[in-house]
């Protein structure tokens, strides 16, 4: 319970790794936000981790667009009065296409939410961690990220740039004892995996010399750790969660 009395956001937490983190996070003492642009999903998760014990709450939230992350900094802040942990979740794969067919648009909407929207969300915190002089944030990369998925453009570049707004962060923050770091997971058994086509699921699996999708609660046993304080000297970072896959 080393996370009592803690608060922590996190973004896409009705389902998949969102939810495994939320529910690691209460499990191990925090209060969570649930930011999920799908309503009925976030209340649903609420309830539960009322049943644990734990203070919830569901805000309705669109990663994409500032005003609606301006309000879940608000909402939180008015209810719990601080901000102690941001889990930057929320995300899509897109569809698969080489590059000369992407859809621009499609293109557009896969940078928006696993990019853009990681920078709203913390550039909506950090003032506050920043005045409290204290925080922790984790955002989510991937192995894509690191060594590129054919026909996945737009993702791979997405979690790339991540990579390298987390290090940013954490040079900037490292005076006011707030920490920013990223995970970077291979292929994880989440309905997001269950989206891909067979062969794609087939060929990334085959790349993970484990050999087998990792879990849920694998992702969320790292992003455990950097949250805590038992991270008290790690900022700027990518840790993999890939059963071997990346080799840097």
């Amino acid at each position: 319970m080393d996370l009592r009395g803690k608060v922590a956001i996190v973004t896409g937490a009705g389902r998949g790794l969102g939810w495994a983190i939320a529910e690691r996070l209460a499990r191990d003492g925090a209060n969570v936000v649930i930011a999920e642009i799908d309503r009925l999903s976030g209340e649903e998760k609420v309830r539960v981790l009322q049943k644990m014990g734990r203070e919830a709450l569901a805000i309705l939230t669109d990663v994409t667009n500032w005003s609606d992350v301006e309000r879940m900094v608000r909402q939180t802040l008015s209810t719990f009065q601080k901000i102690d942990i941001l889990i930057n979740n929320a995300g899509i794969l897109g569809p698969y296409h080489p590059v000369p067919e992407y859809p621009e648009e499609t293109w557009d909407r896969v940078i928006a939410v696993n990019l853009k929207g990681t920078f709203l969300c913390c550039k909506g915190v950090l003032p506050f961690m920043k005045e409290q002089r204290s925080g922790k944030i984790v955002n989510m990369s991937s192995v894509a990220g690191k060594e590129g998925n054919a026909n996945m453009a737009a993702y791979a570049a997405a979690k790339a740039a991540i990579i390298g707004l987390t290090k940013t962060l954490g040079k900037e923050m490292a005076p006011f004892n707030v920490h920013v770091n990223c995970v970077s997971p291979a292929l994880i058994e989440t309905d997001m995996a269950k989206e891909m086509t067979p062969e794609q699921r087939t060929l990334l699996t085959s790349k993970i010399p484990m050999g087998r999708l990792g879990q849920p609660e694998e992702v969320a046993a790292v992003v455990k750790f950097l949250v805590s304080d038992e991270a008290s000297f790690v900022t700027g970072q990518c840790y993999d969660i890939s059963g071997g896959r990346s080799v840097y």
